[in-house]
């Protein structure tokens, strides 16, 4: 913590020197409020993560420089938050947190206009209704693990380039086509059953683990991906990868696939990962996988039927000269 101290009681004391400081980090003091500690209107970030607070202190409102705000693991409720929108003194803030509190609804923060970062994730929000008020300035938004059950008021996220949007109750994947500068969707642990990605060209990662998925088609025009996570589906075959020429992460585990196909062309796979499938044999891999076995260093197949063959290792190792990695082993 900078230029703080503790009193004998454990509370934070300031230094004489805080006056200056721009950084105050009281996480994990279990403060119920922050009477006893000094806010210098020098702050620019003011760490609050894991207390009791359950309102905001004014004082907040009257740091000018401030520009991270953290008020992750609170007792933050939808009306501490209220006197946000009019502390017109600190409308430069560029991060909220408000990660693991009791919000039910997304906050009115219409006044921060350079806002890059907005994270209410791990909160009881049921709806994105309130987005249309956030900043188009944002480059990160995080609202997983919520009650949310469709996505809205995001297309105005022109700049945004991380939509977390995971555990929550999603069907249906939507409104993308505006985020042309998207370069990481997670939407795992959702019920979405179909993919529609809308033709995002930059996107480098998607994550769908844990969905309603049977087909992997859609992925088709994001050729700058690199990292897939589809495990946890019920996806029945391998396809739409040969323009993923980028890809150097495909986890498609826990699905129902009974082979390795269309990864071709993919020349960049380091990782791999087909573990809990319904995989029966290795035959025919080595020529799946012709152009990337030079390059791939980390490949899962345990508890499909091929790992019970009795060269399963030493023919895997055989295809893949520079393995590291076979399930859970480790080479050298």
């Amino acid at each position: 913590m900078e230029n703080q101290s503790e009193n004998s009681d454990g509370k934070p004391s300031s230094d004489p020197t805080s006056e200056s400081a721009t950084l105050l980090d009281l996480t994990s003091y279990q403060l119920r409020d922050l009477e006893s500690v000094e806010l210098p209107p020098s702050l620019t970030e003011l760490d609050l993560t894991t207390n009791r607070l359950s309102a905001l202190d004014p004082r907040i409102g009257q740091l000018p420089n401030l520009k991270k705000l953290s008020l992750r693991q609170n007792l933050i409720t939808d009306a501490s938050v209220v006197p946000l929108s009019s502390w017109q003194l600190i409308s430069d803030l560029e991060e909220l947190v408000l990660r693991d509190n009791q919000l039910k609804k997304i906050p009115n923060v219409v006044i921060f206009k350079k806002l890059l970062v907005f994270d209410v994730s791990f909160n009881e929000i049921s709806s994105l209704s309130g987005l249309s008020k956030v900043s188009s300035t944002l480059r990160e938004l995080y609202v997983s693990k919520n009650e949310v059950t469709k996505m809205e008021e995001i297309e105005h996220f022109h700049e945004l380039q991380i939509l977390e949007l995971g555990s929550n109750r999603l069907r249906v994947m939507e409104l993308l086509e505006n985020l042309k500068n998207l370069q990481e969707l997670w939407l795992g642990r959702n019920r979405i059953r179909t993919v529609n990605l809308c033709g995002l060209k930059c996107i480098k990662k998607i994550s769908l683990q844990s969905n309603r998925l049977t087909s992997m088609m859609g992925f088709q025009e994001c050729v700058a991906l690199e990292e897939l996570y589809l495990s946890h589906n019920g996806i029945v075959k391998m396809e739409g990868l040969s323009t993923l020429v980028n890809l150097r992460v495909l986890d498609v585990s826990a699905n129902k696939l009974t082979e390795i196909n269309d990864i071709e062309n993919l020349t960049k796979l380091e990782d791999l990962w087909l573990n809990d499938n319904n995989i029966a044999s290795l035959e025919g891999l080595a020529e799946a996988v012709s152009s990337t076995r030079e390059k791939l260093t980390t490949i899962y197949l345990e508890r499909n039927p091929c790992a019970k063959s009795p060269n399963y290792i030493s023919t895997l190792r055989q295809i893949f000269p520079n393995i590291e990695q076979i399930d859970s082993e480790v080479y050298a």
